[in-house]
């Protein structure tokens, strides 16, 4: 009835539209206010992942693919932040000695709690709190429990998503993760609830226990070699993609490369754990973990949970810029993974598995 009263508005002579008007009025505003305002809404309360329900990819295990966070397309990218911009005074003690404001672009840093548990009504526990850089950030929290070892395949996970808190804008920096029902929940007592910051991967664990991991992809057989030459080309291609180092100076990189110097995936972030995680976190939701065959490059140290990051994933080989700790150089040895540091120009060292670097004569200068 309402929808014909509208359509034979326009048919009515003018003098009897213009009579009944204040009364007509009211009903056209309640009739089309569904109609002007159904477009204009947009869903900000969660973003659902449903990983079961995803067609398998071409290596034969479910993917999660990108959604629509808020509006914005992606997987969990977009939404971040990576960059903010603040004034600064610049002084210059050389020259004239000038004292200048000027805008600066800094590296963003915000708190990402993870949740998991059963699926169920109720809120999931909290797990874990990482300062990170918005961003890819269910990438890095199916990297982190992977690496953790709390899931072992995007199999293991029912759903992920991001919920949208008090903040406005909202910050979406909590994540919520629904385990499969055969996969159970990770233990949440203080040894292995834990804070990391954006400089420590393993800060806040109560015990040695809690901080090691196993992998179950063993990677002392893995045949891969690759040649100190593709190997000193790394640094370069991996500066090259660092978009957001380039605007702020201020951001660890990992990024997955095969034996030939193949560029497959590269994630920034304020923290080098996180960028691992993320990484990882892209690899296993694409069904390539593990990455056998594959090294990872970073651009920081590499130190003993990088390493161990790397094992998880079935990595055979880490590549660093600047040098590994005493412990990643114990795990990398144990593990049988290829441990490179000091990654610079046309040299670095070898400090394990030096079997899987061909034709080890120098580098010529170019």
């Amino acid at each position: 009835m309402p929808l014909l009263l509208l359509l034979l508005l326009p048919l009515l002579p003018l003098s009897q539209l213009v009579a009944p008007l204040p009364l007509v009025a009211p009903l056209v505003l309640v009739l089309l206010a569904p109609v002007v305002l159904l477009p204009l809404s947009v869903p900000v309360a969660l973003t659902t992942v449903p990983v079961a329900s995803m067609p398998p990819n071409l290596t034969g295990a479910r993917s999660i693919s990108p959604v629509s966070v808020g509006g914005v397309r992606g997987y969990g990218g977009g939404v971040g932040r990576a960059t903010d911009r603040r004034t600064v005074v610049r002084i210059d003690v050389d020259g004239d000695g000038s004292v200048r404001q000027r805008p600066d672009t800094l590296s963003a840093e915000e708190p990402f709690e993870i949740r998991v548990g059963p699926a169920g009504p109720g809120r999931r526990a909290p797990l874990a709190v990482t300062m990170r850089t918005p961003g890819d950030d269910l990438d890095l929290a199916l990297g982190f429990l992977f690496t953790e070892g709390v899931i072992r395949s995007a199999d293991d996970v029912l759903t992920a998503q991001l919920c949208a808190g008090t903040d406005q804008p909202n910050t979406y920096n909590v994540v919520d993760v629904v385990l499969a029902a055969d996969v159970p929940p990770p233990v949440t007592d203080p040894s292995r609830n834990f804070y990391t910051t954006s400089s420590c991967g393993v800060c806040g664990k109560a015990s040695i226990d809690a901080i090691r991991t196993r992998s179950a992809h063993p990677v002392a057989d893995d045949p891969m070699r690759v040649s100190p030459r593709v190997l000193a080309g790394l640094p370069d291609r991996l500066r090259e993609r660092q978009r957001a180092f380039e605007r702020t100076g201020g951001l660890h990189a990992a990024a997955i490369f095969n034996a030939d110097g193949e560029l497959l995936a590269i994630r920034e972030d304020v923290g080098r754990h996180n960028a691992v995680d993320k990484v990882i976190g892209w690899a296993l939701r694409s069904g390539r973990v593990p990455l056998a065959g594959h090294l990872l490059m970073v651009s920081g140290r590499a130190s003993f949970e990088l390493t161990q990051k790397a094992w998880m994933a079935g990595l055979p080989l880490l590549a660093a810029v600047s040098a590994p700790s005493t412990l990643a150089v114990d795990l990398a040895e144990e593990a049988g993974m290829t441990l490179v540091g000091f990654l610079r120009g046309t040299s670095m060292n070898v400090y394990t598995g030096a079997t899987r670097i061909t034709h080890p004569s120098p580098i010529p200068t170019a």
